[in-house]
């Protein structure tokens, strides 16, 4: 295949890039799946422009080719800290956190050393940090665990967004092995955490992922649920309903009467869920319960027996 000819006749010298971009998108109706890989593969490894780079990284997906991994794996560890314009810089840097999502959605374990390489990088901008730590929580392998924790842990990280990342991504690797670590945080740097109310909320979400009727964790939510956050009372409501704790009512029962009126609401939604209709007629008759709840409460009403009639 001549490549050359192919690309002069999508454009990619002489039109715009979005036009550039749906002639090489079009390609798919002249050629088959290995012809388009053999074309999408010289794309990355000859082309310049960031823009149509992002958009030739999107159609790779539909292949998932072993040698377009590898080139993805190629690009994301090629910094080149040698553009010198910014807004050339920022491009460039899209195309990498490009590359990060297109290999997660491989699930290939054999990437997580070089995702692994980026997110340990504190030279590394933090945005391909996050895109890294995300797309190890998507992969699912347990050698990233630890190094997620650190991350964590890790009280000199500038970036509370990558903490967040690491967190959530643990949650969704599922392995038990980060539940007492991820206790031990929650519990023992509370001053540190303090500063960092969305952390606490990705930990309390990642808990609930991992909860498999472990007693630890309830107590760690328990004790979330009176924590200064109302997001992190509000993950913690949830978590506790997902459990299949025996006692996820009696522990959510009393946030009915939180402070935060979306506290309130979530504690009914899951009462209401756990154990039905019932909550709702107390709330609405028992004068305890703010003028709010009640009127939330006669609003599920109304739904539940919409939902009835249909």
């Amino acid at each position: 295949m001549d490549f050359n000819t192919i690309l002069a006749n999508c454009g990619i010298w002489s039109e715009p890039t979005s036009v550039a971009a749906k002639n090489i998108a079009d390609l798919e109706k002249f050629y088959n799946s290995a012809e388009l890989t053999c074309i999408y593969n010289y794309c990355l490894l000859n082309i310049e422009d960031s823009d149509l780079l992002i958009q030739i990284i999107k159609l790779t997906d539909s292949n998932r080719a072993k040698s377009t991994l590898a080139i993805l794996l190629e690009l994301l560890q090629q910094p080149k800290d040698d553009i010198s314009d910014e807004d050339e810089k920022e491009k460039y840097m899209n195309v990498r956190i490009m590359c990060v999502k297109a290999i997660a959605n491989y699930k290939d374990t054999s990437t997580v050393t070089a995702l692994l390489d980026c997110l340990n990088n504190k030279k590394e901008h933090y945005r391909i940090r996050l895109a890294c730590a995300d797309a190890l929580g998507r992969i699912g392998d347990r050698y990233a665990v630890k190094p997620l924790l650190d991350v964590v842990e890790d009280e000199d990280e500038k970036s509370v967004y990558l903490k967040e990342s690491a967190a959530f991504a643990l949650g969704l690797l599922g392995d038990t092995s980060a539940i007492d670590p991820l206790v031990t945080i929650l519990e023992s740097k509370q001053g540190f955490l303090d500063k960092f109310s969305f952390l606490k909320e990705k930990i309390v979400e990642s808990l609930g992922k991992l909860n498999f009727n472990n007693k630890k964790i309830i107590k760690a939510l328990k004790s979330s649920l009176m924590d200064s956050s109302p997001m992190v009372r509000i993950n913690a409501i949830e978590a506790i309903m997902n459990s299949g704790d025996e006692d996820s009512e009696k522990l959510i029962k009393p946030c009915l009467q939180d402070e935060d009126d979306e506290v309130k609401k979530n504690a009914l939604i899951a009462l209401y869920n756990l154990i039905g209709k019932d909550i709702l007629d107390e709330v609405i008759e028992l004068p305890i319960y703010s003028e709010y709840l009640k009127t939330e409460a006669k609003n599920l009403i109304e739904e539940y027996e919409s939902d009835d009639e249909e």
